[in-house]
């Protein structure tokens, strides 16, 4: 079930992905201190970085180093690191499909949290279109006009 809810995420993700190849190289990168991350290359990098804490490194136990904002000069870097993500949530599908409600033990800033995947995943989802509609928005204080990314079009 969870890998059917994330496709439909994926579905939202490309389409968001595919306009932002219509936005200069000069505006991916704009920063705009209103907008949290600041650029819309900054904000799908952290939307990685937080897949990648939350379910590679935290349930999954990866070793994940993370790159500066300014490692990712284009969009296909984006675009590579989420596919990184993307195999990080297979794995996490694989590893918990027998009970997404099992709370585990979630390291986090010097703490143990139980935390079960099925609250894991919907926190990962619900921060990428957090962070989605901000992209949405600052691409719009760019001049430009955003296109429906909804689930249900």
């Amino acid at each position: 079930m969870l890998q059917q809810q994330y496709d439909f995420v994926l579905y939202s993700r490309n389409t968001i992905l595919e306009y932002i190849k219509t936005i200069s190289a000069e505006d991916f990168v704009t920063d705009n201190s209103t907008f949290g991350r600041g650029s819309i290359r900054n904000l799908l990098v952290h939307i990685c970085d937080t897949y990648s804490a939350w379910i590679g490194e935290r349930a999954l136990g990866y070793n994940i180093n993370y790159a500066s904002f300014e490692t990712y000069k284009h969009l296909d870097d984006c675009i590579n690191y989420f596919s990184k993500v993307d195999g990080y949530m297979h794995r996490f599908f694989e590893k918990f499909k027998s009970d997404y409600e099992l709370e585990i033990d979630i390291f986090r800033n010097g703490e143990t949290l139980k935390i079960s995947p099925l609250r894991l995943f919907t926190h990962v989802i619900t921060h990428e279109f957090h962070h989605k509609g901000q992209i949405m928005s600052l691409s719009r204080h760019l001049g430009y006009t955003p296109v429906d990314a909804d689930i249900i079009r």
